[in-house]
C-alpha cells in the first residue's frame, strides 16, 4: 500500500495568506503530499511556495503545469526555484491542458500536444539538468539557453497522460505519470501502457473526494462535474478508450444539442458513484486505499464541497481534513 498520501491545494474557502494552519493540519493528519493544480484559480506554483516555508516535511507537486502557457525558459526557472526552496521535496507535473484553459484563457494555439508535451519534457530534463540547451525542437527552437541557479536536486518531471501514446512517452521518458478523471478499477488499463518503466517510476492521480453521506447531494456535485470534463474531447477520447461508450454516448449526445439538463440525467448512477469518491470520510479512506492499491503510488485527493464543510467554517473543515488523513494514522 502506497504510504504517500496526498491533497490538492489550495482548498476553497480559505484565503492563501491563511493556508499555513490548513497545512499544519494536513501535515498532523498524515497527509505527505500536497499538490497544485492550474486551472482558472490560483496558479500552480504560488501555493507551494508557501507550503515550501510553512510545511518543511511536506512534499509538492504541480498536477499540473500546462507546457503551452509558459515559455520553456520561464518554465525551467519557476521549477528550478520551486526545487531550490524545497530540496528534494518538489516535483514538477506538467501537461498538455485543454484548448479552453490554453487558446480561450490563454491565448496560445493549442496544437500538437502530444509533440508539445514531449518536446517540453525533454527540454526540461535537459535544462535542470544544468545543461545549455540549445536546440530545434519540433514544436519550438531555443538558443544557448542555461539556468543561472540549476537546482542542486534537480525535481524529478511527471507527464499527464491519458491515452497509449502520451502514456508510453511517460514511461520512456519522464520520472512518472500523472492520471486523472478514472476509477480505481481503470488503473491497470492505464498501467499496461506504462511497463517500460523503471522501479522508482511514480505514478500519481487525482482523485475527486466528496466527503459525505448525502447521496444525492455528491450524485448531483459529481454529475456536474462529469458533464463539464467528459465532454471535452480528449476525456471524451480517453473514456472511449476505457469502454465506456455506450454509457457515455447519451450525455454527449445531449451535451451536443445544448441540452445541459439531458446531459446531467444522462450520467448513470453508477458512473459518478466510479469517478467521485463520496460517502464518510472514513468510506471515502477506504475507496481512496483501493486505487493505491490498483498501483498508484500518490493518490491525490481533490476535495469537492458539502453542506457541512460550506456553512461549519473552519473548524468542520479541519475535522474533515483530519478523518481523510493517512490510514496509518488512523
Amino acid at each position: 500500500m502506497s504510504m504517500r498520501w496526498g491533497m490538492t491545494v489550495p482548498l476553497s474557502g480559505v484565503a492563501l495568506a491563511e493556508h499555513q494552519a490548513v497545512f499544519q493540519a494536513l501535515t498532523e493528519a498524515g497527509f505527505t503530499d500536497l499538490w497544485s493544480s492550474e486551472v482558472n484559480g490560483a496558479d500552480a506554483f504560488t501555493p507551494l511556495a508557501l507550503a515550501a516555508a510553512w510545511t518543511p516535511g511536506m512534499r509538492l507537486g504541480t498536477a499540473i503545469a500546462p507546457v503551452y502557457t509558459r515559455g520553456p525558459g520561464l518554465l525551467a526557472m519557476t521549477a528550478a526555484a520551486m526545487a531550490d526552496a524545497a530540496p528534494g521535496r518538489f516535483q514538477l507535473g506538467i501537461g498538455a491542458s485543454s484548448p479552453v484553459v490554453v487558446g480561450d484563457w490563454n491565448a496560445v494555439d493549442f496544437t500538437e500536444p502530444y509533440a508539445r508535451s514531449r518536446d517540453v519534457l525533454r527540454f526540461l530534463k535537459a535544462a535542470l539538468a544544468g545543461e545549455v540547451v540549445d536546440h530545434e525542437y519540433d514544436t519550438f527552437t531555443l538558443r544557448r539557453f542555461r539556468l543561472e541557479r540549476p537546482p542542486a536536486t534537480p525535481p524529478p518531471v511527471l507527464l499527464a497522460a491519458l491515452r497509449p501514446r502520451m502514456l508510453r512517452l511517460a514511461a520512456a521518458e519522464a520520472d512518472g505519470v500523472i492520471l486523472n478523471w478514472l476509477a480505481a478499477g481503470d488503473v491497470p488499463t492505464a498501467l499496461a501502457e506504462t511497463k517500460s518503466a523503471g522501479p522508482e517510476f511514480e505514478v500519481a492521480a487525482r482523485i475527486f473526494v466528496c466527503p459525505t453521506e448525502d447521496a444525492g447531494y455528491a450524485r448531483n456535485v459529481g454529475r456536474r462535474l462529469i458533464a463539464a470534463y467528459l465532454t471535452v474531447p480528449a476525456y471524451a477520447a480517453f473514456h472511449r478508450w476505457l469502454g465506456r461508450t455506450e454509457m457515455l454516448t447519451p450525455m454527449w449526445q445531449a451535451w451536443s444539442t445544448g441540452d445541459r439538463k439531458g446531459a446531467l440525467a444522462a450520467i448513470p448512477d453508477s458512473l459518478v458513484d466510479d469517478l467521485i469518491v463520496h460517502g464518510s470520510p472514513a468510506e471515502c479512506r477506504a475507496k481512496v486505499r483501493s486505487y493505491a492499491a490498483a498501483g498508484i503510488t500518490v493518490p491525490v485527493m481533490a476535495l469537492l464541497p458539502t453542506p457541512a464543510l460550506e456553512s461549519g467554517g473552519a473548524p468542520t473543515l479541519i475535522k474533515t481534513l483530519t478523518e481523510l488523513g493517512s490510514p496509518t494514522l488512523n
